[in-house]
């Protein structure tokens, strides 16, 4: 069905803007009279409209626009303060919409309202926008629904998107540091190799001075950038697509995913994360009403490792026998023992949500602390390495420069 966009005026006076569906524009303003609204401005979504040329969002994810976690996260909670004020569903999703600051929310969020409208659920239009609600998202939303305590989900929801939004951050913030210093020092040392050092090159082949093997490295490590530059990006590519090759095969990330998870620091810090995804997600849903087989099959999307997915698979397949998760997971032997353990007491106590409410926190707080060591380790470590290459450089630069100077005095 074609999407029209409008702007027009309500019967109270005041200026609304939005999107709409329709089988043509006179139908589209016949429903637009009948919600209170007269139009002034109707024009058929060029995204839409038949013959439309596809643009560079269609074909390339990374152009799409999505709303940033932030933004859902607050989105979601004042939809749930305003259906737990007694404002219907539609109400709320048109007051969300005109006042939202983006131009993509307002017209996702009109095109949910409008599906509500025609008689589906919250879930299902939601379900419409994959690329902005996840499979999660709509499932919780789906079982509040279902439960009639829509908003009280809602508001776990965004405390949930909240939770994860500023996890996100801190585990970046601390990484970026480390990144950028690094991406400086390799500007500033292919600087030197391909502009600085070919220049003074020129100079000591000039006076056909024996040269020291440092100063002859760096010489020819020079020469090769500047001239063979295009053949060490295309090892680069050529190394980025074999390894994305590998990566899509089964075995391919099976061994990564094993990899991984032995390197030294790196590899438990990575089982925190993914402990503390699951805990915080598990605990969300089953707050919210969900049964805990549904609720372990919709968290397996959220743990990135294939070794992990697939315990908690089994995992979910013995609970189905009678088995308790926290043993399950326990003879995986992939888990930390703090999981297992307080998901067990969880178990006996009924105080499963509470007790994986507390192991995220741990967790968090754990990789919080790791990363932040990492980070004070890296830096002196890349200073040193630095140091020792900027060492080198000048070195191979001014012992042929006090060669010169012995030769002419």
């Amino acid at each position: 069905m074609p999407v029209f966009a409008y702007r027009g005026l309500a019967a109270n006076g005041r200026s609304v803007n939005g999107v709409i569906d329709a089988d043509s524009a006179r139908a589209a303003r016949g429903k637009l009279r009948e919600l209170g609204v007269y139009p002034t401005d109707l024009a058929e979504e060029a995204s839409r409209a038949a013959g439309a040329r596809p643009s560079l969002k269609s074909f390339i994810p990374v152009f799409r626009r999505k709303i940033p976690p932030t933004e859902l996260a607050l989105m979601t909670r004042q939809l749930g303060a305003l259906l737990g004020a007694g404002v219907q569903l539609v109400e709320a999703l048109g007051a969300l919409a005109e006042q939202a600051p983006r131009q993509a929310t307002r017209k996702m969020l009109s095109q949910v309202r409008e599906a509500v409208r025609e008689g589906s659920s919250l879930a299902d239009a939601l379900a419409l926008h994959s690329d902005i609600f996840s499979d999660l998202y709509v499932g919780m939303v789906r079982a509040g629904e279902a439960a009639g305590a829509l908003e009280a989900v809602l508001e776990r929801l965004a405390e949930y998107s909240e939770r994860q939004a500023e996890f996100v951050a801190k585990v970046r913030g601390a990484l970026s540091y480390p990144i950028i210093m690094m991406c400086v020092g390799f500007g500033i040392m292919a600087f030197l190799v391909t502009y600085v050092v070919p220049q003074i090159a020129t100079i000591f082949q000039q006076q056909h001075a024996a040269l020291p093997t440092m100063t002859r490295a760096l010489i020819a490590l020079a020469s090769f950038l500047t001239n063979y530059w295009w053949l060490l990006l295309l090892g680069i590519a050529g190394v980025v697509g074999g390894v994305s090759a590998a990566l899509s095969t089964a075995a391919g990330r099976r061994f990564y995913d094993t990899w991984l998870l032995k390197i030294p620091y790196l590899g438990p810090t990575i089982v925190r994360v993914i402990c503390a995804r699951f805990a915080r997600t598990l605990a969300t849903l089953l707050a919210s009403g969900v049964q805990l087989i549904p609720a372990l099959q919709a968290v397996r999307r959220v743990v990135t490792n294939g070794l992990l997915a697939d315990a908690i698979d089994q995992s979910r397949e013995e609970i189905r026998e009678g088995h308790g998760m926290g043993q399950t997971l326990a003879r995986s032997g992939l888990f930390p023992p703090l999981l297992s353990e307080m998901i067990k007491v969880g178990e006996r106590s009924g105080e499963l949500e509470r007790m994986l409410e507390r192991v995220a926190d741990n967790y968090e707080r754990e990789v919080e602390n790791s990363l932040r060591q990492m980070t004070t380790m890296l830096e002196p470590l890349m200073t040193i390495v630095m140091a020792g290459v900027i060492l080198f450089m000048m070195l191979a630069v001014l012992l042929p420069i006090f060669q010169l100077n012995q030769l002419m005095q």
